[in-house]
């Protein structure tokens, strides 16, 4: 049924089993290898990097120093459909395909000079959010036979770890050359970074996973406002790639 295919995770999960016994480090590995495979000033490389980077506060995030709970198999859950959406996406773009429009930015500038590694690395995190996770909510759901609130608390780890990884976007970028120009003197990108926020975005990723699943059983309105979601999700991501020299 097309609704089905519509909010299903990536093709890979038929073969996994369905109570999440998979290694959670396979896409940590992927990532890995992804890293050595691309150029270090790679735009999409940026983001797998900034990943990576915080991968031991996501651990902990996500289940590391919390009782085995429901709620912890299910962020851990969450974060896996996260990683292989993104990782999705990256196969799509390696055969010529064409990413989810809230990825495509940072894979169509991932090479622009003028687009710096704080840029790239919140573009990433702007999909992640904006549409990955809202449709991981989802799946998830439909995987458990259970409503969106009995995620809530998964879902506030995942924005915890998230969150740790927007923190991190500042301590490794260099600083541009708008940086140091005297008191009153705001670096544009600064400004421009600044405007994005990781809990308003986590607020209506939330949202959206609710208005998704409300829609499952009117599959057109369902398409409509994924598509619509996606899009705006994409044009954030236009915004924050805007090059600046």
């Amino acid at each position: 049924m097309a609704e089905i295919q519509l909010l299903a995770a990536p093709p890979d999960d038929d073969r996994r089993p369905s109570d999440d016994r998979r290694p959670p480090d396979s896409a940590w590995q992927r990532m890995h290898a992804l890293r050595s495979a691309w150029p270090e000033g790679d735009g999409v490389a940026v983001f797998n990097g900034l990943c990576l980077s915080g991968a031991g506060d996501i651990t902990a995030s996500y289940g590391g120093g919390y009782p085995t709970t429901a709620a912890t198999r299910d962020a851990a859950a969450l974060r896996s459909s996260l990683a292989e959406r993104y990782l999705a996406a990256v196969d799509a773009v390696d055969v010529g395909g064409r990413a989810p429009a809230a990825w495509r930015p940072l894979f169509q500038h991932r090479r622009h000079p003028g687009v710096r590694p704080a840029q790239f690395a919140l573009a990433g995190v702007n999909a992640h959010v904006g549409h990955d996770l809202a449709l991981a909510v989802v799946d998830l759901c439909r995987a458990r036979g259970c409503e969106p609130p009995a995620l809530e608390t998964a879902f506030a780890r995942v924005g915890d770890a998230l969150t740790l990884l927007v923190d991190r976007v500042g301590e490794q970028a260099p600083a541009g050359p708008d940086a140091g120009r005297g008191p009153g003197v705001e670096d544009p990108v600064t400004h421009l970074l600044g405007a994005w926020n990781v809990e308003r975005a986590l607020e209506a990723a939330w949202s959206s996973a609710l208005v998704l699943w409300g829609l499952r059983e009117v599959p057109p309105l369902a398409e409509e406002f994924r598509e619509r979601m996606d899009a705006g999700v994409g044009l954030v991501g236009r915004c924050l790639l805007t090059p600046y020299g």
